[in-house]
């Protein structure tokens, strides 16, 4: 049995089906957007301008939300989308700054100033997500300070009583670029090590937002195969994906981390044969990333074009996959039944 207040319920029910299954669109992204679409047009990423931004993620909202739970957006450039989004599509406002403080060690997250928890609540946020680069390999006194700083994020959800989703990304603290064969090896570590922790109730999160935990580019007979080195063969990767389920005590979503929608979907159905209990996706690139090069080239009209077509085959696809696997986020803990509420805080 588990005791959630009734506000971190209505939190999570936002932004899930009836069902329990969270299939959530991603549209956070600022300065990777920015830098897309300045490369796609061939100018300096000075001249792709906040109202550009805006214009771009009003766009993916207004046509794909109608295909989703939710819509994750941020506070800077994202506003306007939100108001844009399908009433039947709950709303994630992410807190952190884009990328994160590069003048000291350890990718320490920075966040959007003027904001909090309270206060993403009051723009109308049914969840707060933050994402935070971590490895568990890194300087212990580097992670002791990221692991304060969520307890102070999570003690801060609770007293807004909104949920909190954790996205964490692993990373090479040696300096490398987390691509190669070496980093493929330990990537499955760095994911479950990092649920582990964050599974942890002093963090207070609601929903665990997770990396799938191969590198599908180093699995033998998968479609993203280099046809070279493999890490792993389907065997070992599913065991791995059977090692994360076991490791996570909070519902936890997959988050496509950029690659393809062909290439996530395969992974869902990796983690779905595996008989992993997860709740879901909150996918951004994967969906919309081949709609960058249409508005850079040709404008928003264009870029809704290709969404109406391409974008809404992209998502459907992913909700088809997420019918035959996708669990209630309360399935971690047994079931609904399984979910006590407790008074509200406020």
């Amino acid at each position: 049995m588990i005791t959630i207040s009734e506000g971190k319920l209505k939190s999570l029910e936002a932004v899930s089906d009836k069902n329990g299954v969270i299939r959530a669109a991603a549209m956070d992204q600022r300065g990777s957007l920015q830098k897309s679409i300045a490369k796609a047009k061939g100018v300096s990423d000075d001249q792709v301008t906040p109202a550009m931004l805006s214009e771009f993620k009003v766009a993916v909202t207004k046509v794909l939300t109608p295909h989703a739970t939710a819509i994750l957006l941020d506070p800077e450039f994202g506003l306007p989308a939100a108001k844009a989004r399908s009433k039947n599509a709950g709303l994630l406002l992410a807190y952190e700054k884009t990328g994160y403080d590069d003048t000291s060690k350890g990718r320490i997250p920075t966040f959007i100033e003027g904001y909090s928890a309270k206060r993403i609540k009051e723009e109308g946020g049914d969840c707060v997500k933050v994402l935070l680069y971590y490895s568990p390999f890194d300087d212990p006194k580097v992670n002791q300070r990221k692991h304060e700083i969520m307890e102070r994020i999570g003690r801060e959800c609770e007293e807004a009583d909104i949920a909190f989703f954790l996205e964490f990304v692993g990373y090479d603290p040696a300096g490398g670029d987390a691509k190669d064969l070496a980093y493929a090896k330990i990537k499955p570590d760095v994911v479950i090590k990092s649920m582990e922790e964050f599974s942890k109730d002093k963090y207070k999160v609601d929903v665990l937002k997770v990396e799938i935990p191969v590198d599908v580019k180093y699995l033998k007979g998968s479609k993203a195969f280099n046809g070279k080195e493999a890490a792993y063969d389907w065997a070992e990767a599913k065991a791995i994906f059977k090692r994360q389920d076991a490791c996570a005590k909070k519902p936890f979503i997959y988050l496509s981390a950029g690659v393809s929608d062909e290439i996530f979907r395969e992974s869902l159905e990796l983690a779905i044969s595996a008989g992993v209990n997860f709740a879901g996706v909150l996918c951004g690139r994967a969906t919309w990333k081949d709609g960058i090069p249409v508005y850079a080239k040709e404008g928003v009209k264009a870029l809704e074009a290709w969404l109406l077509d391409r974008g809404v085959k992209n998502i459907q696809a992913l909700n088809q996959a997420l019918e035959h696997g996708a669990k209630p986020w309360h399935a971690k803990y047994g079931g609904r039944q399984n979910v006590q509420v407790a008074a509200s805080v406020r």
